[in-house]
């Protein structure tokens, strides 16, 4: 039998899980991953590695709720290796679950049963009044698909040639140390309207795999690229990149402190998120620091820069004043 997980933010998972088997009836070989706010990447990684074991099943689908979410990022990553055996579909709603757990009865590979739930996952999405599907079907749609480059060009764009101000429009600098996640790519990226979204990390930058998964969970119409920091110094300076609206994502604040340190004039860090490691105190619910990353914060504050602390655009900006505070005390740096 194929095994299946389902993925998600919250208890989204949990709760679908237990609506499939009212109407399916109980169920074997199905498990769950959700990711909770107290947790990190590491954290819902782990427990997917968990779930695949209690399976131990040589064909698996993931069944995830987001494109781009962080339990997709998870799932992709460990998807490498496996492409054979195991699939992974987003948009997890309940006629998709139903139709795999009954599918899977006749199907002998992920894959196929990947395409057989493709449709009734799409049927299940139904209007009332029905002209509301027909107003949307006869729409004109398009989107532009993301870029697969990781480096950022300009073309033909003669070297020299101002566009609009001659200024990138950095619409947020975000640090989180989960880079491109889906509070990133749903609720920021409609809030401030980017054409492209940079990573801007050494470390990234020559990381393969991850430039791979950044730039499979760009939205729709979005371009995503991966840069180092240098090269973004240069962008910065490019006339060519006038007419760019821009979100720069980084992993740690010493990153964006050292693109400001390159002549980078960033006004504002919004603090998304930055994981708990050894030797690292948690000073919020998604923020944990080191005496390093104090010590960085203090340089940027010193500089002029103003941190925004807030997970989502929707969400109220916390002290950094107190976050501070609170850090050095419980680093002994007070």
């Amino acid at each position: 039998m194929i095994g299946i997980i389902l993925a998600s933010h919250g208890e989204f998972a949990e709760g679908i899980r237990q609506s499939g088997e009212m109407i399916f009836g109980e169920q074997e070989k199905l498990e769950t991953a959700v990711l909770l706010p107290s947790m990190g990447p590491d954290d819902l990684r782990a427990e997917l590695e968990e779930k695949i074991k209690r399976l131990d099943c040589e064909e698996i689908i993931f069944l995830v709720d987001l494109w781009g979410g962080t339990p997709f990022n998870q799932v992709s990553a460990l998807l490498n290796g496996h492409e054979e055996n195991w699939a992974i579909l987003t948009g997890l709603n309940l006629p998709m679950l139903i139709e795999a757990l009954g599918s899977r009865l006749m199907e002998e590979k992920s894959h196929d049963l990947a395409k057989v739930l493709l449709e009734p996952a799409k049927e299940g999405v139904r209007t009332k009044p029905e002209s509301l599907m027909d107003d949307y079907n006869n729409k004109n749609i398009s989107s532009e698909k993301p870029s697969k480059d990781s480096a950022i060009s300009q073309g033909s764009i003669p070297e020299g040639t101002v566009l609009g101000d001659g200024k990138i429009n950095i619409v947020l600098a975000r640090i989180d140390t989960r880079l491109l996640h889906g509070q990133v790519a749903t609720s920021w990226t409609k809030s401030t309207n980017p054409d492209r979204i940079i990573v801007v990390s050494d470390n990234v930058s020559k990381d393969n795999l991850r430039k791979s998964m950044i730039m499979e969970a760009a939205p729709p119409g979005v371009k995503a690229h991966v840069v180092p920091i240098w090269k973004m110094a240069e962008i910065f300076k490019d006339t060519r990149f006038g007419k760019t609206r821009a979100m720069l994502l980084f992993e740690n604040p010493e990153d964006a402190l050292e693109l400001i340190e390159k002549g980078i004039d960033l006004k504002e860090l919004n603090l998304g998120s930055m994981s708990h490691s050894q030797g690292k105190a948690y000073v919020t619910s998604t923020v944990s620091m080191g005496k390093e990353d104090v010590k960085t914060f203090e340089k940027l504050l010193d500089l002029g820069v103003n941190i925004d602390v807030r997970k989502v655009p929707s969400d109220q900006r916390d002290n950094f004043t107190n976050i501070m505070r609170k850090a050095k005390s419980e680093l002994g740096l007070a």
